[in-house]
């Protein structure tokens, strides 16, 4: 087979089609303070500053090999531009949601008319414009973002949410529809700006917060909704222990299923999927990749592979203080396989 390009390779792995080998990249966040040393360009300006936010994002493929470019480093983009407030964390911690504008009623939402002018929108828009520039029309750019299901319970917060879906079925289809319409037009607008993949983290989703009746009954339809009207390549990140509701992902209509180390085994995951999607993961995050050794990582690497995972990639969002030579050994595990 000829040598694909990395994007030929990682669009034909998410959809099923024969690949040269399985790429490796990451479909989560991938900002480490290492890198942010290197380049100088660190957390928290690099998530409102496009160039800083491209220059991170970049390093991360020019110097660990990984295969594809991913941005941004957080789940609370659209959730600000929608009216959430935002901690912005600190170097080595992630943004995260700690006001909700609906937590009691949904009175008074509505989609803000401009919201692809609001907050950090557009400084992602940006940065993909960027990165696009700089790495050519060859390389993937994924581009992440908070699911419908976790962007529902951030605009009411989490504890209503859960308390609706027993309690208020109605708020609860109503909050998770208009949660769906928002990132059906973030995920369309990233597209536009030229990324190829779009990679959505949905962790409330998880078994370990709602069960799979309700996954299979309220979530399911709208991440279907999502991923039919989002116009390029989907991938669905679902943290936890995700085997009871592996069934119900596959039919929601993304080509890529990102999975945490703890779904089990890569081989039964993958006859649940048959051929209806993909399996991206499951290199453990906080317990392999970030305090190695290397020699666990690639060991670990290569059992993935040889279980069949489609793309190889951590289970989860790096961790900060992940080490370079960690990400690095996961990419030469890859080409040992190969070898």
């Amino acid at each position: 087979m000829t040598e694909m390009t990395l994007k030929e390779r990682l669009l034909n792995a998410l959809e099923g089609k024969e690949v040269d080998k399985v790429p490796v990249c990451s479909v989560t966040q991938t900002g480490i303070v290492e890198l942010m040393d290197e380049v100088g360009s660190s957390w928290p300006e690099a998530h409102s500053d496009p160039e800083k936010m491209a220059t991170l994002a970049i390093a991360n493929y020019e110097l660990s090999g990984l295969e594809a470019v991913r941005v941004p480093y957080c789940l609370t983009v659209l959730a600000e531009a929608m009216g959430c407030e935002v901690n912005m964390g600190t170097k080595n911690r992630q943004p995260s949601v700690t006001a909700h504008p609906y937590p009691k009623s949904l009175e008074g939402m509505e989609m803000p008319e401009n919201l692809l002018d609001i907050g950090r929108i557009q400084a992602v828009l940006d940065s993909i414009k960027i990165i696009r520039e700089r790495v050519g029309p060859d390389v993937p750019i994924i581009g992440g973002m908070e699911g419908p299901v976790t962007l529902a319970s951030d605009l009411a917060s989490v504890k209503s949410f859960m308390k609706w879906s027993v309690k208020k079925p109605d708020l609860l289809h109503q909050v998770l529809d208009f949660a769906t319409d928002a990132t059906i037009a973030y995920a369309n607008s990233m597209v536009v700006a030229g990324a190829d993949v779009i990679s959505v983290a949905d962790p409330v989703a998880s078994p370990d917060l709602m069960s799979p009746d309700s996954f299979k009954n309220e979530l399911q339809s709208r991440l279907h909704k999502f991923s039919s009207n989002v116009n390029s390549v989907t991938v669905l990140h679902i943290c936890g222990s995700v085997a009871p509701i592996l069934d119900y992902m596959a039919d929601c209509g993304f080509e890529g299923l990102s999975v945490e180390e703890k779904v089990g085994s890569i081989k039964k995951a993958k006859e649940v999927l048959g051929d209806r999607a993909r399996l991206v993961g499951n290199i453990s995050s906080p317990f392999v990749l970030l305090p190695g050794p290397i020699d666990k990582i690639k060991e670990e690497s290569k059992k993935a592979i040889s279980e069949g995972v489609d793309v190889l990639a951590p289970g989860c969002g790096i961790a900060p203080m992940t080490p370079l030579s960690h990400i690095k050994a996961m990419v030469e595990a890859r080409d040992e396989y190969y070898a």
